[in-house]
């Protein structure tokens, strides 16, 4: 399911895309079930050109005529019998909304006989396996394909295959239809489909066809992607003389129809897609008389069509003489002009004969103007801070391209001058990190513990210098305290222990000058009170010092 939903995605044109949403928001509106059928689905799943939407809703497709019109959709026609409504969407997305049905044919070539269905009886009354496929579009089931006769495995096949036996007797037009597809994609027929065709042929069932399919059918030929090539296949199996008997290839303008589609491009690499049909009509018909091409008219089912075919010419000539105003002078006036003109008669337009200025201004709008978007986004625009991200990003870029049309945008100080209204301010710069020690992190863990109370600051880090430690009476490991006064020295052990009889022991001398603690040579341990290594460093020298004092006062007692 999640495949198909991805394939909707990215096969289908933004256009087409919007499309969709909007006939299947007007279905769910009435709360009919739709589906996405026949010829967009395979066209999706095989990767060819998604030509046109045929959509399939569970009730009466006739009833969401005026919703469509609301939406901004034009109706360009209608079918009562089978309860189809045929749409032209924006972006010039051509669409058909039928209802789900069920056929029964009594007679060959004539209507059938019309029932309400599901969409499993929807697919069962079409012509071929690759048409008999459904993918929905209803909330919980979306993607979901429906594909009861395997249509799937004959696209990767590549051939055409009849649902039933009976396919070409009841409705002859699928001959025609089947000589279409092969040449359109290439395929072949599968093996009893052709001898089916064959049998159809030679038993002439073509002669049942009715007026309705044949108009249809003419009316395909102008939406083919290389309709040359069609005529050509429908020529040598003799179905052009049935759909028109005078029409022959010797009769079409080939030249014609390779200018089109060139055009066609290049109108697509601007921004436009004009819907090529009525002039690709246009051109089939150029060489049939009037009383032929009136004929062809009326068997064609949707109007809207013939009647843009048939205002053609005379819409073109009335844009010709538009673009040749004075107000149209400068190239950025045509520019914008032309791009909110419709495309079909811009294109028929420049493949026919015009003035010499009509001729230029197109020539300009599709090969020399496009190119002045290379020098688009300029290279000021992200030192000022103008970025995609903002959002009048289109407009600035839209502005500079008249601009540069125009030739008022050619050196770098005009450049600047023209976006600095569009600069935004400079952003405020980011605020300074605190960084945060170790020490910190342990007070507020103990501040923590004992319920918030008011701690010290916390230490700075790095060693003292010896003479600070010395000065505030501190060993090296001990924390750091404000010095109130200087410290008075304590009596060594040595002096407060007991002394023989006849030892000179030193008088009592003035405190020691702080200078003097460095002089030790071995340094406390980090993590020590200041009492304890005292008593230890200072009582065994202190021990080793005294002994000799002893002897030398018993060799002066032995003298005397």
């Amino acid at each position: 399911m999640a495949d198909f939903i991805y394939l909707m995605e990215t096969r289908l044109t933004p256009d087409q895309q919007r499309g969709m949403a909007l006939v299947t928001e007007v279905a769910r509106a009435h709360e009919m079930n739709v589906f996405l059928t026949g010829g967009a689905v395979r066209d999706i799943v095989s990767g060819f050109i998604i030509r046109d939407l045929d959509f399939s809703v569970q009730g009466n497709a006739l009833k969401l005529q005026k919703d469509f019109e609301k939406a901004g959709a034009v109706i360009e026609g209608s079918d009562e019998l089978t309860r189809t409504v045929m749409l032209l969407l924006k972006g010039n997305v051509r669409a058909e909304v039928t209802s789900t049905r069920s056929e029964r044919y009594e007679k060959p070539g004539k209507p059938a006989e019309i029932t309400p269905g599901t969409i499993y009886d929807d697919m069962r009354r079409r012509d071929f396996t690759v048409n008999a496929m459904a993918l929905s579009l209803n909330p919980g089931s979306r993607g979901l394909l429906t594909d009861p006769f395997n249509g799937v495995a004959d696209i990767e096949a590549k051939v055409l295959r009849i649902l039933h036996n009976y396919a070409f007797y009841e409705e002859p037009s699928r001959l025609i239809r089947a000589t279409r597809l092969a040449a359109r994609f290439h395929w072949t027929l599968e093996e009893r489909t052709q001898a089916r065709y064959d049998a159809a042929k030679e038993n002439n069932y073509i002669e049942n066809i009715s007026d309705r399919a044949c108009g249809h059918e003419i009316e395909q030929l102008a939406h083919e992607e290389s309709p040359l090539e069609v005529l050509k296949a429908l020529e040598k199996e003799g179905w052009l003389k049935v759909l028109v008997p005078h029409l022959s290839v010797a009769k079409v303008d080939a030249n014609a129809f390779t200018q089109v589609f060139k055009v066609k491009q290049q109108l697509q690499e601007v921004g436009l897609n004009p819907d090529v049909s009525p002039v690709v009509m246009h051109f089939l018909t150029k060489k049939l008389s009037d009383k032929e091409i009136t004929g062809i008219q009326k068997q064609i089912p949707n109007k809207g069509f013939v009647e843009r075919w048939r205002k053609l010419e005379d819409e073109a000539k009335d844009f010709a003489k538009r673009l040749m105003a004075k107000d149209l002078s400068s190239p950025s006036a045509t520019w914008k002009f032309l791009m909110q003109s419709r495309g079909e008669i811009l294109l028929f337009t420049a493949i026919t004969s015009r003035p010499a200025a009509v001729e230029q201004k197109i020539k300009n709008f599709l090969t020399k103007w496009p190119l002045f978007k290379q020098k688009l986004p300029f290279p000021e625009m992200p030192e000022m801070r103008i970025t995609p991200d903002l959002p009048d990003y289109k407009k600035v870029m839209d502005a500079a391209f008249l601009l540069l049309l125009d030739g008022k945008l050619r050196s770098h100080n005009e450049i600047v001058k023209f976006l600095t209204p569009y600069s935004p301010p400079e952003p405020p710069p980011p605020p300074t990190p605190t960084r945060r020690g170790r020490g910190a992190k342990k007070e507020a863990a103990a501040a923590a513990q004992t319920g918030g109370q008011a701690q010290q600051p916390p230490k700075k880090r790095g060693r003292k210098p010896k003479a600070a430690l010395a000065v505030a009476g501190e060993t090296p490991a001990s924390a750091p305290m404000p010095v109130a006064q200087p410290a008075v020295a304590k009596p060594s052990p040595v002096a407060a222990g007991p002394v023989k009889t006849g030892v000179k022991t030193p008088p009592a001398g003035p405190p020691a000058k702080p200078a003097a603690a460095p002089a030790s040579p071995k340094k406390a341990p980090a993590k020590t009170q200041p009492k304890t290594p005292v008593k230890k460093t200072v009582a065994k020298p202190a021990a080793k010092k005294a002994a000799p004092a002893k002897k030398s006062a018993a060799k002066k007692s032995k003298k005397k």
